[in-house]
C-alpha cells in the first residue's frame, strides 16, 4: 500500500538547489498575480449586475477558487499536463493527487523552477476559466447546480483542451494534438478565452434570458466596482502573460510590454466606438475595452512585438464592441455580461492575429506568421480555433442538458424576482 508520506517523492526536493531563484520567484509571483485576477473578476462582474445579485455574482468567482483549487490538485493537473494517455487527447493518471510532482526542477515544463511552482501557476488558469463563464448566466442559475457544473466542466472541457494545446512529453516535444500540429497559444487564447466564450454562449442559450429582459433596465449597479475589477484584471494579467515565459527573461519582458500596449489600445478603441455610436465615452466601455485587449493579446504575447500589439488591441476594441452591441438585439440570447463578445470574439481575434503577426525574432520557439513570411501558421491557428469552439460548445451544452434533467439549472421565478443574494445566500449587500 502506497504511503502518503512518499506520495510526492520527497527526495526530489533535495534537488531544489539547482533551481534558478529568479525564475522561481517570478513564477510564484506570477501565480499570485493570476490568482488575484479571479477576485478582480468578481468585482468586475459584481459591478455589472443589479444590486440584488451582486453577492451571488461575486460568490461565483470566489468559490471557484476553492472548488477548482482542490480539483486541480486531485486530478485536474494530471489530466491536463500529465503524460499523454494516447492520441494527444488527455493526460493519464500518473500524477493523480500530485504524485511525482515535487520540487525537482528537472522536468519538461519548468527546467529552472520547481515542478510544484509550475503546477500552481497553471492551476490559477484552470480556476479563472470557469469563473469567466459565470457572467453568461448571472442573476439566474441555481448555486447547487453551478457547483456541480464547475467540477464537471473543468474535468471534461478545460482539462482536455489544456492538454491538447500545452502538454509536453519527456522528450520536450508537444504531446497534445494541437501542440503537435504547431498552432501557437502562449498564455490561453484557445485554452482559456475561446473555451470560456463558447461555453458561455452555450450556457446563455440553454438557461434562457433573465426575467424582464427587454422590458426592465439591466444596468450596472456599481461602475466603480467595474473599473476596480478591470484594474485588478489588468494588474494580474502581467502574471498571466509574462509569467507564461516560465522564467524571468527577455521573453517575459516582451510579453509584459505587449500586454500593457494591447490593453491600452483596446481601451481607447472601445471608448472611441462607444463615443461615436452612443454619444458618450463611458467608464464601463473603457474597462470592457481594456479586458478585450488583454484577451486578444494573450495567445500572441510571446510571439509578437509592440507594433503588432497596437494593431491587435485596436482590433479587439472594435470587434468586441460590435459583438456586444449585436448581442443586445438577440432577445433569446442573454449572455448577461457579454462573455462571448469579449472573451469568445477577443480570443478568436487574438488567436488568428497570432497567425498573422507572429515572428521568430521575438520567440525562436514559435513560428513566423503570414505577414512575416509564414504561410501555414494561420491555417494551424484556424484549425485550433475551430476545434476549441466546437468541443467547448458541444460539451458544455451536453453537460448543462444532463444537469438540467438531474438538478435543474434555473432558480425559481420568485427567487429571481427577490434576488439571488437573499434567496440563495441569505445575505444583502447594501442596507
Amino acid at each position: 500500500m502506497l504511503e502518503l508520506a512518499t506520495w510526492n517523492i520527497p527526495a526530489a526536493f533535495h534537488q531544489q538547489a539547482t533551481a534558478d531563484s529568479g525564475d522561481t520567484a517570478w513564477l510564484l509571483a506570477s501565480a499570485a498575480l493570476v490568482m488575484l485576477m479571479t477576485p478582480g473578476l468578481a468585482f468586475f462582474y459584481g459591478g455589472l449586475v443589479g444590486r440584488k445579485n451582486v453577492l451571488s455574482t461575486v460568490m461565483h468567482s470566489f468559490v471557484i477558487i476553492c472548488v477548482v483549487g482542490v480539483q486541480w490538485v486531485l486530478w485536474g493537473y494530471t489530466l491536463s499536463f500529465g503524460p499523454d494517455a494516447g492520441g494527444g487527447i488527455i493526460g493519464n493518471l500518473e500524477w493523480l493527487g500530485l504524485r511525482m510532482v515535487g520540487g525537482d526542477p528537472s522536468n519538461v515544463y519548468a527546467t529552472t523552477t520547481p515542478h510544484l511552482a509550475f503546477m500552481m501557476f497553471q492551476g490559477m488558469f484552470a480556476i479563472i476559466t470557469p469563473a469567466l463563464i459565470s457572467g453568461a448566466f448571472a442573476e439566474r442559475m441555481k448555486f447547487s447546480t453551478f457547483l456541480v457544473f464547475t467540477i464537471v466542466w473543468a474535468t471534461l472541457v478545460y482539462d482536455p483542451i489544456a492538454h491538447w494545446v500545452w502538454a509536453f512529453g519527456e522528450d520536450g516535444a508537444a504531446s497534445g494534438w494541437i501542440g503537435k500540429m504547431g498552432a501557437l497559444d502562449f498564455a490561453g487564447g484557445t485554452v482559456v478565452h475561446i473555451n470560456a466564450g463558447l461555453a458561455a454562449l452555450a450556457a446563455a442559450l440553454m438557461i434562457k434570458p433573465r426575467l424582464g429582459l427587454g422590458r426592465e433596465p439591466k444596468e450596472p449597479h456599481n461602475i466603480p466596482f467595474v473599473v476596480l475589477g478591470a484594474a485588478l484584471l489588468w494588474f494580474g494579467w502581467f502574471g498571466f502573460n509574462a509569467g507564461s515565459a516560465v522564467a524571468a527573461n527577455a521573453l517575459a519582458a516582451n510579453a509584459f510590454v505587449v500586454t500593457n500596449t494591447a490593453a491600452a489600445a483596446a481601451g481607447l478603441s472601445w471608448m472611441t466606438m462607444a463615443w461615436w455610436k452612443g454619444g458618450a465615452p463611458g467608464a464601463v466601455g473603457v474597462a470592457s475595452g481594456v479586458v478585450a485587449g488583454l484577451v486578444a493579446i494573450t495567445p500572441a504575447s510571446g510571439f509578437v512585438g509592440p507594433m503588432a500589439a497596437v494593431i491587435i488591441g485596436l482590433g479587439a476594441g472594435v470587434f468586441c464592441y460590435f459583438a456586444a452591441r449585436m448581442r443586445t438585439g438577440w432577445r433569446n440570447l442573454d449572455d448577461a455580461l457579454d462573455v462571448f463578445a469579449v472573451h469568445g470574439i477577443g480570443g478568436i481575434w487574438g488567436a488568428m492575429a497570432t497567425g498573422l503577426f507572429a515572428t521568430v525574432a521575438v520567440n525562436a520557439a514559435g513560428a513566423d506568421g503570414l505577414f512575416n513570411g509564414g504561410g501555414t501558421l494561420i491555417l494551424k491557428q484556424l484549425a485550433a480555433v475551430g476545434a476549441t469552439m466546437a468541443y467547448s460548445f458541444i460539451m458544455t451544452w451536453v453537460i448543462l442538458w444532463v444537469l438540467n434533467k438531474l438538478m435543474g439549472l434555473r432558480v425559481k421565478s420568485e427567487d429571481e424576482e427577490l434576488g439571488l443574494d437573499e434567496a440563495l445566500h441569505g445575505e444583502i449587500a447594501y442596507r
